[in-house]
C-alpha cells in the first residue's frame, strides 16, 4: 500500500467516526419514539434501497458466488445481530455500561481474528484495546442504580461480538466493492430486523413527529456512505485495527448529544478522552496496518 492510498484510508477512518458518532445521537432520538427493532429495520430498509440505487447508477456488479455468501453473512452479523441485540439490550442497560461493553469490540476482534487464523495476536493490540476500554469506562462512569438484567447485558455483549465478527467476515472478501456488499448486507439485515419486530410484537407505526422523521431520514441518507467507508477501511487495514472506529464514536456523540438533546457532559471526558485516543493510537494508528 502506498502512502497516498494510506492517507485516503485514514481520512475514511475518521469520516466513519464522525458519521457514526452523529448517527448514534440520532438513533437515541429515534428510539425514544419508535420500538428499537422496527426503527432499525426502517433505517436499513431505506439505506439498503439507496445503496441498491447507487449500485445501479454507478453500474457496479452485485456480489456473486462466494462474495455473495459472505455478504449475506456480513448482513446477519453486521446489521441484524449487532444492531438488533444492541437496541434490544440497551432498553434496560444504562448507556454508560453499554458503552464500556461496546468498547471491547477491538479486543474481541483481535481475539476472534487470531482464533480464526485471520491475524496474528499482537500485544500492542491488546494494550491499545485495554487503554480504550479504560477511557470509555472513565467517561461513562455513573453511580450504580439497582441490579442489571442478565439477559439485557448478554444481549449487549452479543452485539459487541457480532460487530467484531462482522469486520472479520468482510476481510474474507478483500477485493469486493463496498457499495454492493452493503446493499446485500443491509437487505438481509433489514429483513431479519423486520421479522424480529413482528415476532416480538413491536408496534409498526410511522414516526409521529417531524423531528423524528428528519432524524430517521438523515440516518437513511448517510448510512450508505457510512458503511461503504467502514467496509473500505476494514478491507485496507486489519479487522482489529479498523474496529477502533467504534471506540471513537462516543467522543463525537457525547458533545453532540449535549448540543442537540440537551444532555449533560461529565468533566470525566477530559480524562477519559485522552485515554481513548491513546488506545486508538497504540492499537491501530501507530502499528503497520498495511496488508501483505
Amino acid at each position: 500500500m502506498t502512502a497516498p492510498q494510506d492517507r485516503r484510508v485514514l481520512l475514511a477512518f475518521f469520516a466513519v467516526v464522525i458519521l457514526g458518532g452523529t448517527n448514534l445521537v440520532l438513533v437515541v432520538d429515534v428510539n425514544r419514539h419508535l420500538h428499537p427493532l422496527w426503527g432499525a429495520a426502517l433505517r436499513f430498509l431505506g439505506a439498503g434501497l439507496l445503496s441498491c440505487l447507487d449500485v445501479l447508477v454507478l453500474r457496479q456488479p452485485l456480489p456473486r458466488g462466494r462474495a455473495l455468501g459472505v455478504s449475506v453473512i456480513y448482513g446477519v452479523f453486521g446489521f441484524a445481530l449487532s444492531f438488533g441485540l444492541f437496541f434490544w439490550g440497551t432498553r434496560h442497560v444504562p448507556a454508560g455500561i453499554a458503552s464500556v461493553i461496546m468498547g471491547t469490540v477491538p479486543l474481541l476482534t483481535l481475539v476472534l481474528a487470531a482464533v480464526q487464523g485471520l491475524e496474528r495476536f499482537r500485544w500492542r493490540g491488546l494494550v491499545g484495546a485495554l487503554l480504550a476500554i479504560a477511557g470509555i469506562a472513565v467517561i461513562s462512569a455513573r453511580e450504580p442504580s439497582g441490579s442489571l438484567p442478565v439477559l439485557s447485558v448478554l444481549a449487549v455483549v452479543g452485539a459487541a461480538t457480532a460487530a467484531a465478527q462482522a469486520a472479520i467476515t468482510i476481510r474474507r472478501i478483500p477485493g469486493a466493492q463496498p457499495l454492493p456488499v452493503n446493499a446485500v448486507g443491509m437487505a438481509v439485515g433489514a429483513t431479519l430486523l423486520l421479522i424480529g419486530a413482528v415476532v416480538t410484537g413491536e408496534s409498526l407505526k410511522a414516526p409521529s413527529t417531524v423531528g423524528v422523521t428528519i432524524a430517521l431520514l438523515v440516518m437513511i441518507v448517510t448510512s450508505p456512505l457510512l458503511f461503504a467507508l467502514y467496509v473500505l477501511v476494514v478491507q485496507r487495514w486489519s479487522a482489529s485495527a479498523a474496529a477502533y472506529q467504534l471506540v471513537l464514536f462516543p467522543l463525537v456523540s457525547i458533545p453532540l448529544s449535549a448540543l442537540l438533546l440537551d444532555e449533560s457532559v461529565s468533566p470525566a471526558i477530559l480524562i477519559g478522552a485522552p485515554l481513548v485516543l491513546l488506545g486508538v493510537w497504540v492499537g491501530a494508528l501507530a502499528q503497520d496496518r498495511r496488508l501483505r
